[in-house]
């Protein structure tokens, strides 16, 4: 009877009688159901990850100066780097890769990423989310879209930033502000890192710590009972969430980076680079779902080549040493590592020995999680200025790794004003990417 109010026009007596008919619900209502009722719905696919490492490389990374130098072109292009053999046969790296390059064997570099935004802003949308930022909507995040397909585990927060949000859009966009990201709040590699918020304040001990919450969720109850809003619910789901991690020693011990031993902390390197991405490991061994953390600053219009130089070595030594631990301790074949900027650099050395912004073509590495070992994917040309072969897009990028990790990219979310979105739009599964 409800579907019959919603196909015929409404007359007066039908908005009065709306109520009645819909058993309580409200018109609005109403029309949430009916949208809900009309979500695709697909067979669950078998996760090959579960988990992801997503390393983010802000400012926009040369991809000339990493993963895709160019030793035969000329130095107005290649610039002042040489170039360095790697484990894969024929391929080489930026001499500003070294450790790198002896473990290329259980990576995979895309050669051919693709968009057609220049801004960071609008090219940073674009790799969180898989989808090309518009005024209408702000997109969810893949951590986000990861915590609200999955949820906690081990009592540890799904969606993890270190060591804090690293923009605007690895935020929950139009999901609920329940699926955002929890943030360290404090940088590892620092004397004394401390996770925000993560023990019991002084003079409150498990009894008064257990009394505090039930009065919260009287509390709770009684403002549930006034006013149904996405922000009270996120906030009882903060708080849920919270006292599962405050009240787990287990959970608390994933953020304790001192207990690794110590000559581990060395190999992945007493810096930002080492000591995040060894954090990272920690809490996707623990139970993190999707683990992000930035290092460095890559928007280098001036001094490319020393810049590099500065700023590599760390990130090279963490990233060996990453992918080696987690061979090692077999958690590799079930973490999916990826390696990503907002889009690359131009084509010339510019006046001032930098690169500008490149969208058209940029590389990105992927490692672990099911995907190729030992794998250069598509081409750019012989100038580093757009795809030779196999050009991949932030949608396809996306969808494959939500593929590995057992979601179905064009599933349907709920948007405000009951309006059914796809996790991706138009993405496909790369297989050539995947073992």
């Amino acid at each position: 009877m409800a579907d019959a109010y919603l196909r015929g026009p409404f007359s007066r007596r039908g908005f009065l009688t709306v109520g009645s008919v819909g058993f309580g619900l409200t018109l609005s209502e109403l029309f949430r159901l009916k949208a809900k009722a009309d979500l695709k719905t697909y067979a669950p696919i078998a996760a090959k990850a579960d988990s992801v490492i997503h390393i983010f490389l802000p400012g926009g990374i040369a991809h000339q100066e990493t993963f895709d130098p160019k030793p035969f072109a000329p130095i107005e292009y290649r610039g002042e780097l040489n170039s360095i053999a790697t484990k894969i046969e024929g391929e080489s790296f930026s001499e500003t890769l070294p450790k790198t390059a002896q473990i290329a064997d259980k990576i995979t570099v895309i050669r051919s990423m693709t968009h057609g935004e220049a801004a960071h802003e609008r090219g940073t949308h674009n790799m969180f989310t898989g989808y090309r930022p518009s005024p209408a909507l702000q997109y969810p995040s893949m951590g986000s879209v990861v915590s609200h397909e999955y949820g906690p585990r081990n009592n540890l927060p799904p969606y993890v930033c270190i060591p804090s949000i690293p923009n605007e859009y690895a935020g929950t966009g139009y999901l609920s502000s329940s699926f955002s990201p929890f943030s360290l709040g404090s940088d590892p590699a620092v004397g004394g890192f401390k996770v925000q918020d993560l023990n019991l304040p002084n003079g409150i001990d498990d009894s008064r710590f257990a009394t505090r919450r039930n009065i919260l969720g009287a509390v709770n109850d009684h403002f549930a009972k006034k006013e149904k809003s996405d922000g009270l619910e996120a906030m009882d789901t903060f708080y849920d969430r919270a006292y599962s991690l405050i009240s787990s020693q287990k959970a608390r011990e994933a953020f304790n980076i001192d207990a690794e031993p110590a000559p581990l902390r060395d190999a992945y390197g007493r810096n930002a680079a080492g000591q995040r991405m060894l954090m990272a490991r920690r809490l996707v061994a623990a139970g993190a779902r999707l683990v992000c953390l930035q290092y460095g600053g890559w928007d280098l219009h001036t001094g490319i080549a020393a810049n590099m130089k500065a700023q590599m070595p760390a990130f090279d030594q963490a990233f060996a040493a990453l992918i080696t631990d987690l061979d090692q301790t077999g958690l590799l074949d079930r973490t999916l590592v990826m390696v990503s900027s907002e889009f690359g650099r131009t084509p010339k050395i510019n006046k001032d020995a930098g690169r500008d912004h490149w969208p058209k073509v940029f590389s990105v590495v992927l490692a672990g999680g099911g995907v190729k070992k030992g794998y250069i994917h598509g081409a750019s040309n012989a100038t580093a200025s757009e795809p030779d072969r196999d050009p991949i897009g932030p949608e396809d990028l996306a969808t494959t790794v939500y593929h590995q990790l057992g979601i179905v990219a064009d599933k349907e979310l709920m948007a405000p004003g009951g309006r059914p979105i796809e996790i991706v739009d138009g993405g496909k599964v790369r297989t050539e990417l995947l073992a």
